[in-house]
């Protein structure tokens, strides 16, 4: 048992089955031919026949041609009276075989031609075998009993080569599917692997950028004006607590699964448009100079675009903060309209125009422009003729 299971997987049961069609053929092929001369050659026809039906699957349509061939030189070299073989039974089994495994549909059809040909010639030969005419109804009997057994074979070959390719069309579009979660999946992990980067280059970015000012202010007063100085270290631990927050939450959506970016998280509850003057108040107590201005009423604003408008601010403060320095001069524009808000933020360059100028090699700008991209928004990054850098954002809603 064990030797045979081998066997079965090294050799397909396909290629077994047309071996024992082939086998039963040849079987007929070597009978005794009761009496009939030239026995060799009979005999090497039908084995000519066994030996084309061992390759009737991958070329249907030559095996059907040469069985054909062999056939009508059996018609051609012995008389009627020993018509039909048993081996003869191969034209049928070639003729199954191009209609279920042809790749093209012309020869399914095409391979009842010599088939009903070879038919009418044969149903000619036993009729005229004898000398008294034959009447009309038995010319019609046996072609139509003849055609029957034909057309049975014809139309279960059909039946199954369309049983075949259903199936196969079936395996191809689940395997296609297949394909396509696989690759959505793949985008979905990008995209999401990017929109954590975002997050935590936000929170981070802004709250270290902060903190590194207010400590070294804080070192630059601590022997001249304590005060001051302890009040910068207060602003440093305030604002590490909250970037500490800012990091537990989004390591808690993390864990516990976030459900995109349509839905709004714990992270957008809470982040909006009301928090933009605590961002300017810990802007101007890291030393710069923020003017706001704002147009119109935030009414009816989704909460993703309020997300997406202090995150484009909060990164532009801290770009300026970073590259112009705590002494930048910075004015917002916050424009409200009927179905989209427009952000502006420029600064002056703080003195320093050629530091100004963020590397377009990091991640804020491409973060920015990607939070827009969300909301098929426009966004606008660039040096200003005066100096300084100038951010501008107009994000549709519905």
């Amino acid at each position: 048992m064990t030797s045979y299971r081998r066997a079965m997987r090294v050799v397909p049961r396909s290629a077994l089955f047309d071996v024992m069609v082939a086998g039963l053929i040849a079987l007929f092929a070597v009978l005794p031919l009761d009496g009939l001369s030239r026995v060799g050659l009979a005999t090497a026809i039908g084995l000519g026949m066994a030996v084309a039906l061992l390759v009737r699957r991958r070329w249907p349509l030559a095996v059907l041609v040469v069985i054909s061939a062999l056939a009508l030189s059996q018609v051609l070299l012995f008389p009627p009276g020993n018509d039909p073989r048993g081996y003869d039974v191969a034209v049928l089994i070639a003729m199954y075989s191009v209609v279920k495994y042809s790749r093209r549909r012309w020869p399914v059809y095409a391979a009842a031609v010599p088939v009903m040909i070879g038919l009418v010639i044969e149903v000619h030969r036993q009729v005229s075998r004898t000398a008294v005419p034959a009447e009309p109804q038995v010319w019609i009997l046996s072609l139509g009993s003849s055609t029957a057994v034909c057309a049975t074979v014809w139309l279960t070959a059909y039946t199954v080569r369309t049983r075949r390719l259903y199936v196969a069309g079936l395996e191809e579009r689940a395997a296609t599917a297949e394909r396509e979660r696989d690759h959505l999946a793949t985008i979905a992990v990008a995209d999401e692997r990017a929109r954590i980067a975002r997050d935590l280059h936000d929170v981070v970015a802004h709250s270290m950028a902060v903190m590194i000012v207010q400590a070294d202010g804080a070192d630059y007063a601590m022997d001249g004006d304590p005060g001051q100085a302890r009040v910068a270290i207060k602003q440093v631990a305030a604002t590490g607590r909250e970037a500490l927050a800012d990091m537990s939450r989004l390591v808690n959506v993390l864990r516990d699964g976030d459900p995109g970016p349509a839905d709004a998280s714990d992270d957008r509850r809470r982040i909006g448009l009301d928090q933009l003057t605590a961002l300017f108040d810990r802007a101007r107590s890291a030393g710069l100079v923020v003017t706001e201005h704002r147009d119109g009423a935030p009414d009816g604003v989704p909460a993703a675009v309020e997300v997406t408008v202090f995150r484009v601010v909060q990164e532009a403060l801290t770009n300026v903060l970073r590259h112009a320095g705590p002494a930048a001069r910075i004015e917002v524009r916050l424009v409200h309209e009927a179905t989209s808000v427009r952000v502006e933020v420029s600064d002056d360059g703080g003195g320093r125009q050629a530091a100004a100028v963020p590397t377009t090699g990091g991640h804020g700008l491409v973060g920015m422009r990607e939070r827009v991209a969300v909301h098929g928004g426009h966004f606008e990054a660039g040096p200003q003729p005066a100096g300084g850098w100038r951010v501008a954002v107009d994000l549709p809603w519905h």
